[in-house]
């Protein structure tokens, strides 16, 4: 007979495996346009910006769904929400598959946010709820870690495809992922069930938007929102930008970009240690932001060797990582009692508004000529995400102390 503790150990790893696994196919879905943009420019002529467009309107379809589903989930539970948008995700790649005209594209990216907008409010709940408390911190480290594989594996998914075939086999490969996993979801339905919903009148004249009335929700969404900026230009123009700063390939470019992801992967894999059982998750995001910075800036100056840039690119990444699963707990910890999934919401749509405005801004500067200023940008985003969880980290102590 398998003791209590091997039973719980057996069901953390189902449910953040089966979260994970949902969580990297929609971070694989952030990128499959963007991928496509060498064949998608020529295809129906347009510009930097007009592709740029095609992410923006993913990312603000999926920010304001983002916040309308983490009150559903609190509502009706996120199992059923998190199946809905991997079955969307299915759907919007079979209409990008099939679009003669940009405004089907259009089409498709709007129905691709719908689907992404379901999954942090759903996810996270999920996590609180199956997870126990001790694995918590590993839970948010393999969630961030799905996510930056999702990020990596997807270029070269599409772009390998594509040369193979043709963008449109490779959106139609892209389809069966998601209709895939979730098949895998609905076989393991039972590791993921929800919480009773639990429906009661609010004491003391508290209401279900009470949360919004926290500072450090906002900030915390600030802080989405200029990380965000900094990741959209490396998800949308890095590539394009390493190619013209230094001269490398397309190939090459687009392996420095898998680099980041992946170095990003393991930053996650050491954070999740580091934050485990630290309150001051604030410290950890100030160093890691501050030496992902630094190193943008060098970057950005096309001083070095193009290997070099490889390995910056990777560098970034690793950074970055670092302070993922420190992220993630400053939030839980800002997380009124019963709000997770409203919580999460609000402030992963700073997320996605910053992943809306990043391909216009970035785009304008490849469409001027300024590929160096993308690095450039990209590092002044990650100093100001500091200051923002310095703003966080410093509040939740004096609310504790408050408390205490």
């Amino acid at each position: 007979m398998s003791s209590p503790d091997s039973a719980t150990w057996r069901s953390d790893v189902r449910v953040i495996s089966l979260v994970g696994l949902a969580h990297g196919i929609s971070h694989f879905y952030h990128v499959i346009l963007a991928a496509l943009f060498p064949w998608l420019i020529p295809q129906f002529n347009l510009s930097h910006v007009e592709v740029g467009l095609l992410m923006t309107v993913f990312f603000v379809v999926s920010g304001i769904g983002q916040t309308l589903a983490g009150f559903v989930v609190d509502r009706f539970g996120a199992r059923a929400v998190l199946f809905s948008g991997v079955g969307l995700l299915g759907v919007s790649a079979l209409v990008l598959a099939g679009a003669q005209q940009y405004p089907v594209l259009i089409a498709g990216a709007m129905l691709a946010g719908l689907g992404n907008s379901v999954f942090h409010p759903a996810d996270y709940t999920l996590l609180n709820q199956r997870v126990s408390a001790a694995r918590m911190a590993h839970a948010f480290s393999v969630h961030g870690i799905s996510g930056n594989i999702g990020w990596a594996l997807s270029p070269l998914f599409m772009t390998a495809i594509t040369t193979l075939s043709d963008w449109r086999t490779a959106l139609l490969c892209a389809a069966a992922l998601p209709f895939a996993v979730l098949a895998i979801l609905v076989l393991n339905r039972q590791a993921l069930r929800p919480n009773p919903i639990v429906r009661h009148a609010h004491a003391k004249g508290g209401g279900s938007l009470d949360f919004l009335r926290l500072k450090s929700v906002w900030m915390c969404f600030a802080f989405f929102f200029v990380t965000a900026l900094a990741l959209g230009g490396i998800q949308s123009f890095a590539s394009p930008a390493l190619v013209s700063l230094y001269g490398m390939s397309l190939a090459m470019a687009t392996s420095s970009y898998t680099a980041y992801m992946g170095a990003s992967a393991v930053g996650m894999v050491l954070g999740g240690f580091l934050a485990a059982g630290r309150k001051d998750h604030d410290k950890t995001i100030a160093f890691a932001f501050t030496l992902a910075a630094l190193l943008a800036v060098v970057l950005a100056s096309a001083t070095v060797p193009a290997w070099l840039a490889f390995v910056l690119m990777g560098a970034i990444g690793f950074a970055a990582g670092l302070a993922g699963p420190s992220r993630d707990l400053m939030i839980k910890a800002a997380a009124p009692p019963n709000a997770t999934g409203r919580v999460f919401g609000v402030v992963y749509s700073g997320l996605d508004s910053g992943l809306s405005v990043a391909p216009l801004l970035f785009g304008a500067l490849m469409d001027a000529g300024r590929p160096g200023w993308l690095f450039v940008g990209i590092g002044i985003f990650q100093a100001m995400a500091i200051a923002t969880a310095v703003g966080v980290g410093g509040n939740t102590r004096a609310l504790r102390l408050q408390k205490a």
